[in-house]
């Protein structure tokens, strides 16, 4: 492999970590591995921190293709919590709201969740690394400001209902879509269409382009990973 020049490095993000920290954990390793300060290293799409699933990397002259796969179609599976909402739309925040769930079956909710499939307009979540005026929104949620996101156009081009348990009032789907698709706002609006609430309590991307979670490395397995490959690097100096 030859990190210099470019490579793609897909890993399996773990829970509670972001996606900067997993970026910057595999760039220490592979800067270890190659005897130098710091490889030139990007991501193609943040995932949330209480997310897991496909993350791609890529080093040095690859990061030129950032871009190119962020725009590849993702794959998602998601469980939601029906009956409440929070402020982020996931657990990262607590329960701000109860709603009824009386009247939620599986037959209304194969019959809502079409409402989505096609080009729809979503309001990101306050939470997020939107920018307001130069700020990212998350920021300002934090410091106490108010934080107005305008609706964005988006396609969605697959979600399928996985399970529903009536008793635990909980939902898993499947959801294929374009880039800059929030799922925490995707469970925000399933809800809201439902005539009540729901946020998530678990999310994995599965699929990015043709690159699935099989394909991916376990953080935790990454230094027996390099230490298996033949480096090509001629290091000169530090990348």
């Amino acid at each position: 492999m030859n990190f210099t020049e470019g490579e793609i490095v897909c890993i399996n993000k773990p829970y509670r970590m972001s996606s900067f920290g997993a970026l910057a954990r595999v760039r220490y390793l592979i800067s270890q591995r190659l005897g130098v300060k710091r490889v030139k290293t990007g991501h193609a799409g943040t995932l949330d921190p209480l997310a897991t699933g496909v993350l791609i990397l890529c080093t040095g002259r690859a990061t030129k293709r950032i871009e190119e796969l962020q725009a590849h179609t993702k794959e998602y599976t998601a469980t939601l919590q029906l009956g409440a909402t929070t402020p982020s739309y996931d657990m990262e925040h607590p329960v701000d709201a109860t709603y009824p769930t009386e009247h939620i079956t599986r037959e209304l909710i194969e019959a809502t969740l079409p409402k989505f499939i096609g080009e729809i307009q979503q309001v990101p979540p306050a939470y997020s690394a939107c920018k307001v005026n130069g700020d990212r929104a998350y920021k300002l949620m934090r410091k106490g400001r108010d934080v107005e996101l305008k609706p964005k156009t988006l396609r969605v081009d697959e979600i399928e209902l996985l399970w529903f348990d009536p008793e635990k009032m909980q939902m898993s789907i499947r959801v294929v879509c374009g880039k800059g698709t929030y799922i925490r706002a995707l469970a925000r609006d399933i809800g809201e269409a439902l005539g009540s609430g729901a946020y998530l309590t678990a999310l994995c991307r599965t699929r990015v382009g043709d690159i699935r979670i099989e394909d991916c490395i376990k953080l935790d397995d990454v230094p027996e990973w390099l230490a298996q490959q033949t480096i090509e690097d001629k290091i000169t100096e530090n990348i």
